[in-house]
């Protein structure tokens, strides 16, 4: 277990950072999507 926390040459350090950004940026498209589809639906409602 200690081999797997040592220093891995900087690509693990780069996978703290990178890992959340790209779990923060899916969450964000995901709620995009979402409030686009609440928008269509609201303008749905206003057309009828």
């Amino acid at each position: 277990m200690t081999y797997l926390l040592a220093h891995q040459g900087g690509w693990d350090e780069i996978l703290l950072v990178v890992g959340p950004i790209l779990v923060l940026g899916g969450l964000l498209r995901l709620a995009n999507k979402r409030a686009d589809k609440l928008n269509e639906e609201a303008d749905a409602k206003v057309r009828r």
